[in-house]
């Protein structure tokens, strides 16, 4: 069904020729012709890098809501709806309000070039300085300086998660490079939270905090995580907690709630909000058990899993990760969008699925075809095929291994339409 929120963002598609065009002009002139609501937001969290962004963010909001604080969360992209991107003191945005909030951003926008990303994250904006909460967590959409939500002059703590190679046709080819536009967030005087680095992204990263007088909470320096008996434990100058593992699974959201911790125990959280940011939050495709819908029953007895990453760093998290599992036979239904680096992303998955299955995303202009991304799997040391839909590679993989982990990878964009198919 067409909702009116469909038929207003599909009219904002054709206000730039571009999906991405890294600048600020367009926003600044938007939010001008809206009185400026960037100024008049809850505190705001800020957070960038490469991978983990809206893993942290589900932890920050988890602990925060925990202290009985009311939080926006804005994010990109979504899985099944657009309504995801938009979380209102702690629901998702409505559709009569998405409409009221769209209507008013085309309308103000009078016809001006404007990107889709930049129409839709100035509606964020809007929703947010109008609707009453504690603290508003902004997810930059791609790098950070040139970002359609670094428009805030002073936020309460910024966030810079691992940075690692992706988006280089818009960043820049080096770690340097990358880190310079993450570090586009820090704003002077405001503490940033970063977590575990490359050296020449550190680097950067430090150069830009001193130019600005922003005080670091870096791994490793001012605060440190890890595992002691099936525990995770966190230290900094405030001292040592001791907490259960985090609920999203992953080696990688060790390091993820690390740098949660250190933001809000700056924000002045407690031992239960902490505990409550590692144990309660919740994150679609990430390493998601899929537990019931038609996919699921097509899969049974099969487990089904569902992840989104799509950039090598991402491969290395998401093997590490598989590594952790109970033993079981891996099958990977992969597709992703021809602009990644697939080989980067498989070769660390080579050493821990016993197969490859791969697929074209539906309805994606952009999709890599499932013959290159069979082609590159083979080329990791895969066993790879093709299949004309997940369905069919779900029925392909059962047939054959019917007690099988399937784990359906490479891409947010895939990841969304299996949850929207799975219902």
């Amino acid at each position: 069904m067409t909702t009116g929120s469909d038929v207003i963002l599909e009219r904002m598609m054709a206000l730039h020729p571009k999906v991405i065009d890294l600048t600020l002009d367009r926003v600044w002139r938007l939010l001008a012709a809206l009185d400026n609501p960037q100024d008049r937001l809850p505190p705001v969290i800020h957070i960038a890098g490469t991978n983990g962004k809206g893993s942290t963010q589900a932890m920050i909001r988890a602990g925060l809501e925990a202290m009985g604080k009311t939080v926006h969360a804005y994010t990109s992209p979504h899985l099944a709806r657009f309504h995801e991107r938009i979380r209102l003191a702690g629901t998702l945005i409505s559709e009569p309000q998405l409409t009221e909030v769209l209507d008013r951003c085309y309308a103000a926008n009078n016809g001006e070039s404007i990107t889709y990303f930049e129409i839709t994250t100035v509606a964020a904006l809007l929703a947010f300085a109008e609707t009453p909460a504690d603290y508003t967590l902004l997810e930059v959409g791609l790098g950070g300086r040139l970002d359609a939500t670094n428009v805030i002059g002073n936020p309460a703590v910024t966030i810079i998660t691992p940075v690692d190679l992706d988006h280089q046709q818009f960043l820049g080819d080096t770690l340097a490079q990358i880190a310079g536009e993450k570090a586009g967030i820090i704003k002077r005087g405001v503490p940033c939270v970063v977590g575990p680095q490359h050296d020449e992204g550190l680097e950067v990263i430090e150069r830009q905090a001193a130019r600005l007088g922003a005080p670091l909470l870096a791994y490793g320096q001012q605060w440190h995580v890890g595992t002691e008996h099936g525990r995770l434990v966190y230290q900094d100058e405030k001292g040592l907690l001791d907490l259960p593992l985090p609920n999203l699974p992953g080696p990688h959201q060790i390091m993820n709630a690390g740098a949660v911790l250190a933001a809000l125990r700056h924000l002045g959280a407690d031992d239960a909000a902490c505990e409550a940011a590692v144990t309660r939050a919740y994150w679609p495709a990430r390493m998601q058990k899929l537990t019931e819908g038609a996919l699921v029953d097509l899969a049974k007895p099969a487990e089904l899993w569902l992840d989104g990453g799509h950039n090598p760093a991402a491969g290395i998290a998401l093997a590490d990760t598989l590594r952790q599992q109970p033993p079981r036979p891996t099958h990977l239904i992969c597709g992703m969008l021809n602009t990644k680096d697939i080989g980067g992303y498989l070769r660390p998955l080579a050493a821990v699925a016993d197969s490859l299955t791969a697929v074209s995303i539906p309805g994606e202009a952009n999709t890599l075809p499932a013959e290159e991304t069979e082609r590159q799997a083979l080329a990791a040391g895969m066993t790879a095929t093709t299949a004309d839909s997940v369905e069919d590679a779900i029925r392909a993989i059962t047939a054959r291994d019917p007690n099988a982990r399937i784990l359906i990878c490479g891409s947010l964009y895939l990841a969304g339409h299996v949850l929207r198919t799975n219902g």
